[in-house]
């Protein structure tokens, strides 16, 4: 299915921002609850929960097959739906590997490296250039005030957190090619059973303590629900009506929930700098989606609503 040729106009700009917000909120909520699974399981085994738990829920709320309307197989879908996991699933174990070693809202600013490279390779207007200088300006400040690189646990927590934002430029910009080819939610319940599958030599090995307690399997469910299908879920709706760049920028909020996140569940304080980042993320969020009718008009396509 392409992409239909209607205009959007500017009523993406209004919800993206709060979508994104509360996908933010739901995805470091869950952070938060994964990094208490640290003291019973390996990191990676958490993230590799993460993504199983996620791909059981979506399967089951999704039910759909990888066919064609006519019935017949549909490999299109599931090669570009493989292609997604093994993308999804780098991003999510990098930055688990991450968060057990550096605080969450400097692993998720760091990270962002990645979206706002994609942003400045792909974005077009002055508003959008200036909230990436804005926004890289605001990340830095989060991510690099106070990081003890002589610490060798927190230089590798940075080297793991680098090649999660790596791996993130590449989920939005596989994502939303998958989200505006249509079917895009069952696409994502298709990536993460095979992410699952792929990387399960990788998680399972360590995942048996939490797998004998059912509240530790309680708990590793709500963070494939939180921290996954939903945010990622959220993902597939806004990609489809915003382009790539914007949606990069978009994620500057992350790092912003993930700190505010950091602060009220794991007691982790933010300093001065990381606080004027916060005002230039805002800032930059502001410019970014407060195009004109004509900018929006120009600058993304409507396409046709997902099924649900």
């Amino acid at each position: 299915m392409s992409e239909s040729p209607r205009p959007q106009g500017g009523k993406a700009n209004v919800w993206a921002p709060l979508l994104m917000l509360g996908s933010g909120v739901s995805q470091y909520v869950g952070a938060s609850f994964a990094v208490g699974l640290f003291a019973v399981a390996p990191a990676i085994s958490v993230g590799w929960g993460r993504i199983a738990s996620a791909a059981f829920i979506m399967l089951i709320w999704r039910r759909a097959l990888p066919r064609r309307a006519d019935g017949s197989f549909d490999w299109h879908m599931l090669g570009r739906a493989a292609l997604f996991g093994i993308v999804l699933g780098a991003m999510n174990l990098n930055f688990y590997m991450a968060i057990d070693r550096i605080p969450l809202g400097t692993a998720v600013s760091i990270e962002y490296i990645g979206p706002v490279l994609l942003a400045a390779l792909t974005g077009r207007g002055w508003r959008v250039r200036t909230g990436i200088a804005l926004a890289a300006c605001g990340v830095f400040l989060i991510s690099w005030a106070g990081v003890d690189m002589s610490d060798p646990s927190v230089a590798a927590g940075v080297g793991f957190v680098l090649l999660a934002g790596f791996f993130w430029a590449l989920y939005i910009w596989i994502g939303r090619k998958v989200a505006i080819g249509g079917r895009g939610l069952d696409s994502l319940s298709w990536a993460m059973a095979i992410a699952g599958l792929a990387y399960l030599p990788l998680g399972a090995p360590g995942i048996g303590s939490i797998l004998s307690d059912w509240r530790l399997l309680l708990a590793l469910f709500a963070v494939g629900t939180l921290s996954s299908a939903l945010p990622y879920g959220i993902d597939q709706i806004v990609m489809r009506r915003i382009p790539a760049a914007m949606m990069a920028l978009l994620t500057s909020l992350l790092p912003v929930t993930s700190l505010l996140v950091g602060l009220v569940m794991l007691h982790q304080v933010p300093n001065w700098a990381e606080i004027v980042g916060l005002v230039l993320v805002s800032i930059a969020v502001a410019l970014a989606t407060g195009h004109s009718e004509e900018e929006a008009t120009d600058l993304t396509r409507e396409a046709p609503p997902e099924p649900v």
